[in-house]
């Protein structure tokens, strides 16, 4: 999120030196832009050792200068690269290293490093070729080096225009680079360390490592002799088979990922460009996308948006309640009528739709509706009809109520009993599609002639009834009832959430497979007789993002007689 950080120019200054006081090694990633940042901000992983992450930014001259469509030819000047540092600074809180270029002249330079120390830039590395420069990876380019006398001068000047001791100027050495040898390197670190600078990076082109690691080995006596040792730094573009943490066990203090989040993003876009093209529409792109909701939660929009949602929930979100099938339990009523404990299973759920804030209902009818007449005094309620229930079922019950679906909606089945807060959670659970599921379906006895709506979690989740693991929300791989309750996860419940993308993706999905209305639909023998679940398992197969919000207790499902006992003797102490 964008505000999410607090951080002073002189704090973010100050971080660099003391994460290497702290740890071995750090990680830096390169970003070029506000987004970049966030995602190098906030990407982690957890290991055995504990929690991985980026320690720092690397603010690249290359990518800077490919995101606006240009080469890195020192042609993006300090003032553009300048506010490029300040709209990842904008949104971030972790320490950048700056990628300087050759620095330009001494003079030049000198105003820099005051501009980059100001705004709270950690470090700045500047590389000893003569402007302009040619990127170090090009196998074709002419690498011309500077002396280094004049290389160290404006090491010299650099130091002496910064104010504070936070500030770091580190040299990269390019001997490797134009074929000069180690020796040659060697000799110019002797000479820039003499100069002041903070740091030395070793740059190679090699795709095997030995050159820098033999480096690492002759710093460390240069650095015995000269009697001061500052960071060493490497950037393993292209020897990228060797892992960070051994690059650390050779004596190098600061590895940066230098241009992956760049490169990642022509790729992914030209997928999707060439996706659109190939088939001539933009819906089989979707899947190789973050939805616009994910958008919108990277850059702090959604906590824009969630007061507003918290102040209109009941003008945002209808509930549907698709409630228009016979029922083999009863003969004469809808089951959504069945009185429990003084008052029917709808007149319930009407309630706890109340308490959670929404106030608009919409029940679709067919057998007997005319005894939904008793409800006739709820003027929060809107009735759609599904006059042909005897053949075409839930799904296209649901999708009577269509025009209403466009902003979000909640689906809830007409035969469950709810606490209105499992409601509340569901709505405010952030994802576009969101079923409540409940695990405990596997300790309870069940009538045989009962299918539940079952469910397959995408990756591993323990199936221990307490957990030190807090719930949240799950993505999931299957939903059905021909799930064996050995390898189901979970039960659905009957109650779901689409937000407004979830509900344009569940509406793109049904229209394109009725076309097809003949043939078997997952588990319905045609997509007439299609449920809810069915719909939903075709959205996960093609991709789309499809979560399980999990709930414990505070629910109940109305199956036969003897349910209706229990919800009656529970229902008679207490309010649900």
């Amino acid at each position: 999120m964008s505000l999410k950080f607090k951080i002073t120019s002189d704090s973010r200054r100050k971080k660099l030196k003391y994460l290497l006081s702290q740890k071995k090694f750090i990680r830096v990633m390169e970003v070029h832009s506000g987004i970049s940042g966030l995602i190098a901000e906030s990407v982690s992983i957890d290991t055995p050792e504990g929690k991985i992450e980026f320690d720092a930014f690397w603010e690249s001259s290359l990518t800077d200068s490919a995101v606006k469509g240009l080469p890195d030819a020192e042609i993006v000047g300090n003032y553009s690269r300048i506010h490029t540092i300040e709209e990842v600074m904008n949104v971030t809180s972790k320490p950048i290293i700056v990628d300087g270029d050759t620095g330009g002249a001494s003079s030049q330079f000198e105003y820099f490093v005051r501009q980059l120390e100001r705004i709270g830039v950690s470090a700045v590395i500047i590389e000893d070729k003569i402007f302009p420069k040619r990127n170090s990876l090009d196998q074709e380019a002419k690498q011309t080096l500077e002396d280094p006398i004049q290389f160290s001068q404006k090491i010299e000047w650099g130091k002496a225009a910064q104010i504070t001791q936070d500030f770091m100027i580190i040299a990269r050495l390019e001997s490797l680079i134009a074929n000069f040898g180690l020796d040659d390197a060697l000799k110019r670190a002797k000479m820039y360390i003499n100069a002041g600078a903070d740091g030395i990076m070793i740059h190679s082109k090699e795709e095997h490592p030995d050159q820098v690691i033999e480096f690492s080995k002759k710093y460390n006596e240069l650095c015995q002799e000269i009697g001061r040792r500052p960071f060493l730094v490497c950037v393993p573009s292209t020897y990228n088979l060797i892992k960070d943490k051994n690059l650390a066990d050779y004596g190098f203090n600061i590895i940066i990922h230098a241009n992956h989040l760049l490169r990642a993003s022509i790729q992914a876009m030209e997928n999707v460009a060439k996706t659109l093209l190939s088939h001539d529409r933009g819906f089989e792109a979707e899947t190789l996308c973050v939805s616009v909701k994910d958008v919108f939660h990277k850059v702090g929009f959604d906590v824009v948006k969630s007061k507003d949602l918290q102040n209109s929930l009941s003008n945002q979100f209808p509930v549907i309640i698709p409630a228009a099938g016979k029922d083999p339990l009863l003969k004469t009523m809808p089951k959504s009528l069945i009185q429990i404990s003084g008052q029917t299973i709808i007149q319930r759920q009407l309630a706890n739709i109340k308490k959670a804030g929404l106030t608009k209902t919409v029940v679709v009818t067919g057998f007997e509706k005319s005894q939904f007449s008793t409800l006739s005094n709820h003027s929060d309620i809107i009735f759609c009809e599904n006059p042909a229930y005897m053949k075409k079922y839930s799904l296209h019950s649901l999708f009577c109520a269509e025009k209403f679906m466009h902003k979000g909606f909640v689906l809830i089945y007409s035969d469950i009993l709810f606490d209105h807060q499992i409601l509340t959670n569901l709505v405010q659970a952030n994802e576009d599609i969101v079923l409540a599921v409940d695990s405990s379906y596997r300790y309870h006895k069940h009538d045989v002639h009962k299918k539940l709506d079952l469910v397959v979690f995408q990756r591993h989740h323990s199936k221990n009834p307490r957990s030190l693991i807090p719930s949240k929300c799950i993505d999931l791989k299957s939903v059905g009832k021909n799930i064996s309750l050995d390898k189901a996860d979970s039960e659905f419940i009957g109650m779901a959430f689409f937000s407004e993308e979830g509900a344009k993706i569940l509406r793109k999905v049904y229209y394109d497979c009725y076309q097809d209305k003949t043939s078997t639909f997952h588990e319905a023998p045609n997509f007439d007789m299609a449920s809810e679940v069915d719909i939903l398992q075709e959205i996960i197969d093609r991709g789309f993002k499809v979560s399980g919000m999990e709930v414990y207790q505070g629910w109940m499902e109305i199956h036969n007689h003897s349910d209706i006992n229990i919800a009656n003797q529970e229902l008679t102490n207490n309010t649900l």
